[in-house]
């Protein structure tokens, strides 16, 4: 009877645990995109304590996937002090992860106020630790292990999020380099069929003013 019970509970303890991260994965299912317009600058925060990991990955795109405007823009973070810990220039995409030396809130900001006269998007993930207070009790193992699970679950749907932004850009990219080259060639074309006019004409010309004379 009291295994039976012991085993009641922790099958309850394990659906509990698997909803509560399979919840925390559905809340949390949407990317960080923002748009940021010429000029523009977007600012974010974390509050960390001392000793926290904070990890910032972010990719840059154009809303005008034809435009060969540049991709770049200003990152920087400062710390609750107002001190520069990372500061980029003109970058399409970077990460930055650093251990938090004060406990307070950190600021990162996008900037698009000296890169071009485009909109762009900034698709961003944040990774971090998860917090465990001090003052509560030991957990029990499985419920670590499952908390574990959860925050590994969070890293691979983040690192997935980054790769789409990533993979977007890319075939964007791609989308408008293969336009210009059609344009491009049509221009050759047309280039080459006028010149093969020209000179029919120009040959046709010589010859009647040669029968003429």
């Amino acid at each position: 009877m009291v295994g039976s019970l012991k085993h009641n509970n922790m099958t309850s303890l394990v659906w509990m645990s698997c909803l509560i991260v399979l919840f925390s994965f559905l809340k949390n299912g949407a990317a960080h995109n923002v748009k940021i317009p010429p000029r523009g600058r977007e600012c974010y925060f974390e509050d960390l304590r001392k000793g926290d990991v904070m990890a910032v990955t972010y990719q840059v795109g154009d809303q005008d996937h034809g435009s060969s405007g540049s991709l770049g823009i200003d990152f920087w973070v400062t710390d609750p002090h107002n001190q520069v810990l990372k500061a980029e220039n003109d970058v399409a995409f970077g990460e930055f992860s650093f251990t938090a030396d004060k406990s307070g809130r950190h600021i990162y900001c996008f900037s698009n106020e000296a890169n071009g006269m485009t909109e762009k998007e900034v698709g961003f993930n944040v990774h971090g630790v998860i917090y465990v207070d001090a003052s509560e009790v030991e957990a029990d193992p499985l419920e670590t292990e499952v908390r574990n699970l959860g925050s590994l679950v969070e890293q691979i749907k983040d690192e997935l999020e980054y790769l789409l932004i990533r993979e977007r850009v890319h075939r964007n990219t791609a989308e408008s380099t293969n336009s210009r080259v059609k344009w491009w060639s049509i221009f050759q074309l047309g280039v080459v069929a006028g010149s093969g006019i020209f000179q029919v004409y120009y040959l046709k010309r010589f010859f009647e003013v040669k029968s003429v004379v």
